[in-house]
């Protein structure tokens, strides 16, 4: 598989767009992803819950919808989660409500201003974040099993 922004040595796991539609979709997506790479199932979750907080703060502040892209560099999961920015689109405002089902429950994932980050920063190994008006993108990073 090809790298990603210029890294030769990173394999692409995937690359997906996503609003607040397709939020659900996502979660399985990076859920299987994260399985395949033999993340145990505790820390798949992490990594579920990582993505799914930039995701839905990328639709509710960065213009409604965005990007995620995952891939394995150098024995680690790098999660990536970016957005046009919040001139960009339209805002949709669904997703402050909490909608999109969450653990494969069909109960929409509870939505709490503030904490999205927080989370994010304590579950991930690494976390990067370089926002902006034009848009922001947000990495984080997951150690592999055996590194």
């Amino acid at each position: 598989m090809r790298g990603m922004s210029g890294d030769s040595d990173a394999a692409v796991a995937f690359d997906q767009p996503f609003d607040s539609d397709t939020l659900s979709e996502l979660r399985n997506a990076v859920r299987s992803e994260a399985s395949v790479l033999g993340l145990p199932d505790a820390r798949t979750a992490e990594v579920v819950l990582a993505v799914h907080e930039l995701a839905a703060n990328a639709v509710v502040h960065g213009g409604g919808a965005g990007r995620a892209r995952m891939r394995v560099v150098a024995g680690e999961l790098h999660c990536q989660v970016s957005d046009p920015g919040a001139g960009s689109g339209d805002a949709r405002t669904g997703m402050g409500s909490g909608s999109g089902s969450g653990t494969g429950t069909g109960q929409p994932w509870p939505f709490r201003p503030g904490r999205g980050l927080w989370i994010v920063r304590n579950v991930a190994d690494r976390f990067n974040m370089a926002p902006s008006v034009s848009g922001s993108q947000v990495t984080v990073v997951f150690t592999l099993p055996g590194r």
